[in-house]
C-alpha cells in the first residue's frame, strides 16, 4: 500500500500542476487573469452603483401574484392610481382643541392640498375629521386629515421626503398653539420610517461587513498585509454580483428590494471570506513543502478546490430553492443571493489564488511559511481535542446531542406570528406614536382601510354583508372620493376596521369578511387592502415554511451525498444540521423573549434563519468531510478522522467567526426583524463551529468508524482505533496537514 502511494500521488500532482489550476496561477497565466477581473471590475463598478435604482419595494415586490389582495390591488388600478394614504393626526391631550388649534388645522389642509410634489395627491385630501370625545364637535380633542400619494416604484424612496414636504406645511404658524400634537402616521408615515430605515443599508452593511472581516483576518492571518488580498477579491465579487444583478432587474425582469440587496452584501462577503481562509489554509501548508510558489498554489487548489466548489454549490442550489416560494420577496431573494454566491465564489477560485501567487511568500509578514517549517495543527488545540473524544466518541454524541435537545425546548417560546408596525422598530418612530394616538380618538382601522371589489349587479348584497360582519366599524362601508363608480361591471369600496390595521384582530375580520363575501352568489367579492396584504403573506409564508425547508435538505442531502460518494455520512450530517438549527432557535427565542424584550418573530423568520443556518453552516461539515474522507483512503477513518479535526480546526474556527461576525451586522438595522435574523444566523453558526462540526461530527464519525463510507468500497476498508496517545494527527509526516 505505500509503494501504491508513491506511484500514484506524483500522478495526482501533476495532473494538478497541468490542470485548471496551473491555468489560474500559472506565471504568466496569474497576470491574465489579473487582467480580465480588472476589466471586470471597470465594467461592473458603475452598473453596480444603480443597483438602488432597480430596486422594487412595493406592495407586490412581496406579496404573491395569486394572494386574493394582490388580485384587488390589480383590479383597483381601473378605479384610481394605486394610493397609500398618509394620515396627520392632530392631538391635544388636556382638553379640546382650541380655537387657534383649530385655525392651524385650517390652514395646513389649505398647505397640503396645494402640495403636488413626492406623488402627493393634495387635492384629493380628505379632512378634518373630528373625533367624537363629548357631546359636542366643540369638545372635540383630535382631528385627522387624509393625504393620498399615488404609489410606484419610485414613490418608496421618495416617501421620506414626502413626509417632510406635509410636516413643513402643518408646522406651527406662529399661532399659540403650545400643547397640540402634530404626528404623521397612516400607511404612507409608517412605510417612510421603513424607508429612512432602509436608507443607506448597502453602505452601511458594507462598511460594517468589511470591519468584521478586517479585524478577523488580521486575528487569523497575524499579518497586516494578507489581510488586504481577500478584502480586494470579496469586493471585487461583490460590484461583478450587483452589476449582474442590475442587469437582471433592468431587463430579464428579476425583483430585487432593499431585503434582498442587504442580505446580498452579507452573504457575499460571509461566504466569499470563508472560501478565502480555507485557501489560505491549504496554500499555506503547500508553502511548507514546496519552494515553487506557483506548484504551491496549484496544488492547494486541486486539494481544497472540489469543497470550496461544493460548499458553493450547496449555498447556490440552496438559494434557488427559494424560487419555489410563494412569496415575491422570498423567491426574489432566491437569485439575487445565488448570483452572489456564484460571483464570490468564481473570484475566489481564480482571482484570489492569482493575487496570492502575484504577491509571493512576503504576504504573510511576519509569519512567513518556508519549505520545511513545522505545521503547527499537528500538535494543536485541535488535535488535542479529537484524541480526547476518541476515547470516548459515543458518550460525547450523546452526551452532545441532549444538550442540543434540551437547548432547543427554547422553541415553545418562539412566536413567528407576524410584527406589528409598533414592534417592528428598534426606537418607536414619530409614525408609530402617531398610529397610537391615532387610535385613541378614531377608529383603530380608520387610515388604511379594507377594500372590497365586487360585481355591480349584486354590490348592495355585499356591501350589506360587510357592513354586518363583527370587526367592522359601522357607517364606514362606502365609496371613496376620487373612484369611478364603475370599471368592467364592478365596483369598489371601502370600510373601516375597528382594530388596528396590522393586528391579529384586524387580520380576523378580514378573514370573516372574506368568508362573507365568498359566500354571496355571482358577486366575485374579493377583499384587499393593507390588513389583507398582511393577512396572506402570513398564510404564503406558512406555505413557504412547509415546502422549502424539505426541499433545502433534500438539495443539501444530493450534494454531499454526490461529494462523499455515501449514504450513511450525509445522513448523519442531515442530522445535525437538523439539531444545530433547532438548538439555535431554541436559544434564540428565549434571548428574544427574555433578554431583548421582543414581542415576537416575523413569520418568514424560520425560513430565513434555516435557510441560511444550512446553506452555510453545511459548509464547515463539507470542508472537515472531505479532509476526512481524503486522509480515510490513506491511514483508515477514525485515524483519518483525527487528522481531519486536526488540519482544519483552526481555518474552520476562523471561517465561522468571520461569518457570524459578518450576519451579525444586520444587527446596525433599527429594525426587528433583521436583528433577529441576524443574531439567530450568528448563533447558529458559531454553534456549529465550536459544537457540531468539532465534537458531534467528530465523536459521531469516530463511533461510526468506516461505516460511514457505506455504501462505497471505504466502509469495508480495516479501520484500527487511533491510539489515543499520537502525538501526531495523521502519523505520517508526508501528508498534508492544512486545509
Amino acid at each position: 500500500m505505500p509503494e501504491t502511494r508513491s506511484r500514484t500521488r506524483p500522478d495526482a500532482e501533476r495532473r494538478a500542476r497541468q490542470g485548471v489550476a496551473q491555468l489560474i496561477c500559472g506565471p504568466r497565466t496569474k497576470w491574465l487573469v489579473l487582467v480580465l477581473w480588472l476589466i471586470v471590475l471597470v465594467l461592473a463598478a458603475p452598473l453596480a452603483q444603480k443597483l438602488g435604482d432597480v430596486q422594487d419595494n412595493t406592495t407586490s415586490s412581496w406579496v404573491p401574484r395569486s394572494a386574493e389582495s394582490t388580485r384587488v390591488l390589480d383590479a383597483a388600478a381601473g378605479f384610481r392610481p394605486e394610493t397609500m394614504p398618509m394620515v396627520v393626526v392632530y392631538a391635544r391631550e388636556n382638553g379640546p382643541l382650541t380655537g387657534a388649534d383649530r385655525a392651524r388645522i385650517a390652514d395646513g389642509v389649505s398647505e397640503i392640498r396645494q402640495l403636488r410634489s413626492h406623488w402627493i395627491r393634495g387635492d384629493e385630501t380628505r379632512g378634518p375629521v373630528f373625533d367624537k370625545t363629548g357631546d359636542t364637535a366643540e369638545q372635540a380633542q383630535a382631528a385627522q386629515v387624509y393625504v393620498p400619494l399615488t404609489m410606484n416604484n419610485e414613490t418608496w424612496n421618495d416617501l421620506p421626503d414626502a413626509v417632510e414636504d406635509v410636516r413643513e406645511q402643518v408646522a406651527d404658524g406662529g399661532r399659540d398653539t403650545d400643547g397640540l400634537d402634530v404626528y404623521i402616521t397612516g400607511p404612507a408615515g409608517v412605510s417612510a420610517d421603513f424607508a429612512e430605515a432602509f436608507a443607506d443599508i448597502d453602505s452601511t452593511l458594507l462598511l460594517a461587513a468589511g470591519a468584521v472581516v478586517v479585524v478577523a483576518l488580521l486575528i487569523t492571518y497575524r499579518s497586516p498585509i494578507l489581510l488586504f488580498v481577500p478584502l480586494i477579491s470579496v469586493f471585487v465579487s461583490l460590484y461583478g454580483a450587483q452589476a449582474l444583478i442590475y442587469l437582471l432587474a433592468e431587463h430579464a425582469g428579476l425583483t430585487v428590494n432593499g431585503q434582498s440587496a442587504g442580505i446580498l452584501t452579507v452573504l457575499v462577503f460571509g461566504a466569499g471570506t470563508d472560501y478565502a481562509l480555507l485557501l489560505v489554509a491549504r496554500y499555506r501548508e503547500e508553502l511548507r513543502r514546496h519552494e515553487d510558489r506557483h506548484e504551491a498554489m496549484a496544488l492547494a487548489l486541486h486539494r481544497a478546490g472540489p469543497a470550496v466548489l461544493a460548499s458553493g454549490a450547496t449555498v447556490v442550489l440552496s438559494m434557488l430553492v427559494l424560487l419555489a416560494a410563494e412569496m415575491n420577496s422570498t423567491r426574489g431573494l432566491g437569485p439575487v443571493a445565488a448570483i452572489g454566491v456564484a460571483v464570490g465564489l468564481l473570484a475566489m477560485l481564480s482571482l484570489f489564488p492569482a493575487l496570492l501567487v502575484i504577491c509571493g511568500r512576503w504576504l504573510f509578514w511576519p509569519v512567513i511559511p518556508h519549505v520545511g517549517s513545522s505545521d503547527p495543527a499537528e500538535h494543536g488545540m485541535w488535535a488535542r481535542m479529537g484524541r480526547r473524544i476518541a476515547g470516548r466518541p459515543r458518550m460525547t454524541w450523546v452526551a452532545t446531542s441532549l444538550a442540543l435537545a434540551v437547548l432547543a425546548l427554547g422553541l415553545i417560546q418562539l412566536r413567528a406570528a407576524g410584527i406589528s408596525n409598533e414592534d417592528a422598530f428598534i426606537d418607536k418612530p414619530d409614525s408609530v406614536t402617531g398610529q397610537e394616538v391615532q387610535a385613541e380618538y378614531f377608529p383603530a382601522g380608520s387610515g388604511d382601510p379594507m377594500v372590497v371589489v365586487a360585481e355591480k349587479a349584486r354590490a348592495d348584497d355585499v356591501r350589506r354583508v360587510v357592513e354586518g360582519t363583527s370587526g367592522v366599524q359601522r357607517g364606514t362601508v362606502g365609496t371613496p372620493p376620487g373612484t369611478r363608480a364603475e370599471h368592467d361591471g364592478q365596483v369598489l369600496f371601502e370600510a373601516t376596521l375597528s382594530d388596528p390595521s396590522d393586528s391579529r384582530a384586524a387580520k380576523d375580520t378580514v378573514e370573516r369578511v372574506r368568508d362573507a363575501v365568498h359566500a354571496v352568489p355571482d358577486a366575485d367579492a374579493r377583499v384587499g387592502g393593507g390588513t389583507a396584504t398582511l393577512l396572506d403573506m402570513d398564510k404564503a409564508t406558512v406555505h413557504d415554511d412547509k415546502l422549502v425547508i424539505p426541499l433545502v435538505l433534500l438539495v443539501v442531502l444530493i450534494v454531499l451525498g454526490v461529494l462523499l460518494r455515501a449514504v450513511v455520512a450525509p445522513l448523519l450530517l442531515i442530522g445535525t444540521v437538523i439539531v444545530s438549527f433547532s438548538a439555535a432557535l431554541g436559544i434564540s427565542a428565549l434571548v428574544f423573549r427574555h433578554l431583548f424584550d421582543f414581542p415576537g418573530e416575523s413569520t418568514d423568520f424560520p425560513l430565513f434563519v434555516f435557510v441560511f443556518l444550512v446553506a452555510l453552516g453545511i459548509d464547515y461539515n463539507i470542508f472537515l468531510t472531505t479532509r476526512i474522507r481524503e486522509e480515510a483512503a490513506r491511514q483508515g477513518t477514525r485515524q483519518g478522522v483525527l487528522t481531519g479535526l486536526a488540519a482544519t480546526g483552526a481555518v474552520i474556527t476562523s471561517a465561522g467567526l468571520v461569518l457570524a461576525g459578518t450576519f451579525a451586522v444586520l444587527g446596525t438595522i433599527p429594525m426587528v426583524a433583521f436583528v433577529e435574523i441576524g443574531f439567530a444566523v450568528a448563533l447558529g453558526v458559531l454553534l456549529d463551529t465550536f459544537i457540531v462540526r468539532s465534537i458531534l461530527v467528530t465523536s459521531l464519525f469516530l463511533d461510526a468508524g468506516a461505516k460511514v463510507w457505506w455504501p462505497h468500497p471505504l466502509s469495508r476498508a480495516d479501520d484500527p482505533s487511533p491510539p489515543a496517545d499520537d502525538p501526531s494527527p495523521s502519523g505520517d509526516d508526508s501528508s498534508p496537514s492544512g486545509v
